[in-house]
This record gives structure tokens, C-alpha cells and sequence, in this order.
């Protein structure tokens, strides 16, 4: 029988794993199209991460994921539908949660890459040549700020 201290390293031995598979899982999906990479993250974060409960009296919990695994394989106990509808449930408020997020993030990416072209087409406004603009700077008139007569500018000191 395992004591509160061993329930607790084993699940911080646990998490740390799926910490790890999270990372692997996102570095195998880093090609795919972001909208289609982002809620594949999510499910498996839930996948990984949802816990359920094992024993009521005592408020153990396990991974909801190994829970259904070893009830289904091994046919020892009845907490795979529990388990599963605990999976189903963290996987509908996560998604919620996701479309919230991109709902938020959306107008203000739009708002961004508007901005961004606006910024980058403005240079590109003047059709002239650099000659042609040299020219013009060379045809306005002296302002007389520590230049001379014959338009040189002098040195302050």
C-alpha cells in the first residue's frame, strides 16, 4: 500500500513524463498548420494531463488515460466510464477555452499584420529614384543654420 508521500512522488514522476511527451508531441507536430496543431496540443494535454478518481474514501486519483487503458485491457475494475466521461468533460471545457482564446487573439493578430503592412508600405509610396529625391533635397532653398554664404555647413564647436 502506498503512503501520501509515495502517491505524491509517483504523481510528480508522472507529471514530469507527460510534461515530456507534451514536448515530444509538439516538436512532431511543429509542421502542420497552426489551426490544426493547436487543438491536437490541447487534446493531448488532456489526454495527458486529466486526472479521475480512483478511490472516493480516500481521494485517490490517477490519470484518467491509465485508468482507461488498464481497465479496458486488463479487465479488473469499473472506473473506465467514469474515466472516460472525465476525459470527455476536461476535453469540452479545454476546447471551450481554446476557441475563447483564438476568438480573442484573432482580431488582435488582424489588427497586427495590419498594422505591420501599413508600416512597410510606406517607404515603398515614393515611385522617384534616389537620384531624383537628391535632386530636389539639392533645389531647396538654404535654411541658414551654421551654413555660409556659399552653402557649406560649418562646424560648431
Amino acid at each position: 500500500m502506498m503512503n501520501e508521500n509515495d502517491y505524491l512522488m509517483a504523481w510528480a514522476a508522472y507529471g514530469i513524463a507527460a510534461l515530456g511527451c507534451l514536448l515530444v508531441w509538439m516538436r512532431l507536430t511543429s509542421w502542420m498548420w497552426r489551426y490544426l496543431r493547436e487543438p491536437l496540443a490541447v487534446l493531448v494535454a488532456v489526454l495527458l494531463f486529466s486526472p479521475t478518481i480512483v478511490d472516493p474514501a480516500r481521494e485517490l486519483f490517477a490519470p484518467a488515460l491509465a485508468v482507461t487503458a488498464m481497465d479496458l485491457l486488463l479487465k479488473v475494475g469499473n472506473n473506465a466510464w467514469r474515466a472516460v466521461a472525465d476525459l470527455a468533460l476536461y476535453s469540452l471545457i479545454a476546447l471551450a477555452v481554446y476557441l475563447l482564446f483564438v476568438a480573442v487573439r484573432w482580431p488582435i493578430e488582424r489588427w497586427w499584420k495590419g498594422r505591420d503592412d501599413l508600416q512597410s508600405a510606406e517607404p515603398d509610396e515614393d515611385p522617384r529614384t534616389l537620384r531624383e529625391r537628391m535632386e530636389e533635397d539639392d533645389d531647396l532653398p538654404l535654411r541658414g543654420y551654421g551654413r555660409d554664404r556659399n552653402g557649406r555647413m560649418e562646424p560648431r564647436i
